[in-house]
């Protein structure tokens, strides 16, 4: 039997109450001007990945749990490319107006674009349609989870980012060493001279949410790179995520990952499914993959 959304020939169509959650979050893997995204739909939700020279990917994985409604029929999961800063910018002109009602999204339509709607108190109408494109190229599909246990920490969004803007250092890359004898975690830049950060796990701070580490690793990253994981990142939800966690898999490849709480607005609190408001779906979850520096690999001694 054919859907009511198939038979319109959409694949998507959702309600969105925190639009600007969703803007917060693709901020923050906004790095530079130009940024071509890809964006994947399934009956999970949506994620929207950026590359940058096969050296640093960003991820946004924005649940249904966090839409008001989400309709989904696809028998292949969609995929389509569109601007990111274009994105944001046109998600950004339903902000002000998205407090009182939901946004709507549709994809795809009859040119293959994807369709913003609102429809404020006043009966005002806001549309908007955006051009997609066919991906010259997918995103790679990284993975640190099928490796075992690998070393990680997971520590609060403000003391990393503090950390990385502290270690901006002429000419330099960063090496970051977890350690399990002491354990700690040791961020170096080597330059025109030396700076080094660490974290201490000790019963005299709480600075740590989580660590792990059975054996000493430690690998090089460049900078640019590892500040991307969380210069963008706004300032409010940066008071408000749940923390940070970073993972170093086989070959040092460097996972960064934050965890959003994306606040439901009161209209959203109005309409939504009560099983729908526990906490765990109001999360939004960015990723950050880093490539080790090819030029200086692992430290030497360090796997």
């Amino acid at each position: 039997m054919t859907s009511p959304l198939a038979a319109e020939g959409l694949e998507l169509r959702c309600l969105l109450d925190n639009v600007q959650g969703l803007v917060d979050a693709l901020t923050s893997i906004h790095w530079k001007k130009q940024q071509d995204a890809v964006c994947e739909l399934s009956e999970h939700g949506m994620v929207i990945t950026v590359e940058e020279w096969s050296c640093l990917q960003g991820r946004v994985y924005f649940r249904k749990e966090l839409f008001r409604t989400y309709e989904y029929h696809a028998d292949v999961r969609p995929r389509f490319g569109v601007s990111l800063g274009l994105l944001v910018d046109c998600l950004n002109t339903f902000t002000s107006s998205s407090g009182t009602t939901a946004l709507e999204l549709q994809y795809p339509g009859s040119d293959m674009q994807l369709t913003l709607k609102l429809v404020d108190a006043n009966d005002t109408c806001i549309y908007a349609e955006m051009r997609t494109r066919i991906p010259d190229t997918l995103p790679r599909d990284y993975s640190i989870e099928d490796e075992g246990l690998p070393s990680y920490f997971a520590v609060k969004s403000a003391a990393l980012k503090e950390a990385i803007d502290d270690l901006e250092w002429p000419g330099s890359s960063i090496s970051i060493t977890i350690s399990s004898d002491p354990p700690g975690v040791t961020f170096k830049g080597e330059g025109h001279g030396d700076l080094q950060i660490e974290f201490l796990d000790n019963s005299q701070t709480d600075l740590f949410i989580a660590f792990h580490c059975d054996q000493i690793v430690s690998y090089r990253y460049k900078y640019k790179f590892l500040r991307a994981t969380t210069a963008n990142i706004p300032t409010g939800i940066m008071k408000d995520n749940r923390g940070s966690k970073l993972t170093i898999g086989a070959g040092g490849l460097l996972k960064v990952q934050h965890l959003i709480s994306v606040r439901p607005s009161p209209t959203h609190q109005h309409h939504s499914d009560p099983s729908n408001t526990q906490q765990h779906g109001r999360v939004s979850y960015i990723e950050f993959y880093v490539l080790p520096d090819a030029e200086d690999g692992a430290e030497d001694g360090v796997p």
